[in-house]
């Protein structure tokens, strides 16, 4: 079992940077792909970025690529999301999953952080 925690979200301006932390507690983290997931309020949550177990593969949503990175450190147990050109439409309560593999499918990631609010100003 993995249990997930984020930080680093906040409060910031259109163009602004900002980099999430998702700490994972267990042994086998990994094992595990990760992947972070966004939800605006009243929409559903939408996938924005994945990495494989090893590092060696990652993907994005089509809204964020060439403005955020998925990177991890298995040594630490830790998965970043690099957001870099923040704009007003990536306000969202940002979410870490852990995964068997490195998808897209919210439906397919087993373990869950809380979440942690990032909003942007125009």
């Amino acid at each position: 079992q993995v249990q997930l925690v984020e930080s680093g979200g906040g409060l910031v301006q259109a163009g602004d940077s900002l980099r999430l932390s998702c700490a994972a507690s267990g042994r086998t983290f990994s094992r595990y792909a990760m992947g972070w997931f966004r939800q605006a309020p009243g929409k559903d949550r939408k996938f924005v970025a994945a990495i494989s177990w090893s590092g060696g593969t990652t993907f994005y949503a089509d809204s964020v690529k060439g403005r955020f990175t998925i990177s991890r450190d298995n040594a630490k147990n830790t998965v970043y999301l690099q957001m870099n050109s923040l704009k007003p439409e990536d306000t969202a309560v940002y979410y870490c999953a852990a995964s068997s593999r490195a998808v897209d499918m919210t439906a397919l990631y087993s373990y869950w952080g809380q979440g942690t609010q990032v909003t942007v100003s125009s």
